[in-house]
């Protein structure tokens, strides 16, 4: 029990101080439940997030989802979920009360401003972080590079981009019986 409620409360501390959405969240999540409590492994993580980024919604509430019922089950998928929810919910609340008194105050400017600066290094932190999982061979390489190509040049709908590389990994990773 008590476990469980450590992990409500890690949530709760990284949806309160994650400005940048699911992304921003990804080094923070893997940072505390793989590195320091080490109730997830590293494969069982990067799977989780693949998947989460697969499935529609937010990837913050997808992720705590799973990461939650990895570690406690249904209840835990429930508590990381409300972890992850309440504080942006009551953020974003008071925020829109405040926002039209101080939309123009130079030092809410400013801080916006800074968290904006912030936020693409920790969605580079992310990438980075998830990329020394990745097997390093032609066709991950392949897929990585046409991705990167069907994204810069055609503008390509992340979606289309997803179903591609499902194709791609059906096709490249099959095992052979």
């Amino acid at each position: 029990m008590r476990q469980i409620f450590q992990m409500f409360f890690c949530f709760f501390k990284i949806g309160a101080f994650t400005f940048g959405g699911g992304y921003a969240m990804i080094p923070l999540i893997e940072k505390e439940f793989v590195d320091n409590k080490g109730w997830i492994s590293k494969d069982d993580f990067v799977d989780i997030i693949v998947l989460s980024q697969s499935l529609p919604g937010a990837l913050a509430v997808n992720s705590s989802l799973f990461v939650g019922y990895k570690i406690c089950g249904v209840l835990g998928a429930i508590l990381a979920l409300l972890g992850v929810v309440i504080p942006s919910f009551c953020i974003i609340i008071i925020i829109s009360i405040l926002f039209m008194k101080f939309r123009d105050n130079p030092i809410v400017i400013q801080g916006f401003n800074g968290i904006k600066a912030a936020v693409p290094m920790l969605v580079l932190f992310a990438i980075i972080s998830l990329s020394k999982s990745l097997k390093k061979n032609i066709p991950t390489l392949s897929i990585m590079v046409i991705s990167i190509f069907l994204l810069l040049y055609f503008n390509l709908h992340p979606i289309f981009l997803i179903i591609f590389s499902i194709f791609c990994g059906i096709i490249f990773f099959r095992k052979k019986v």
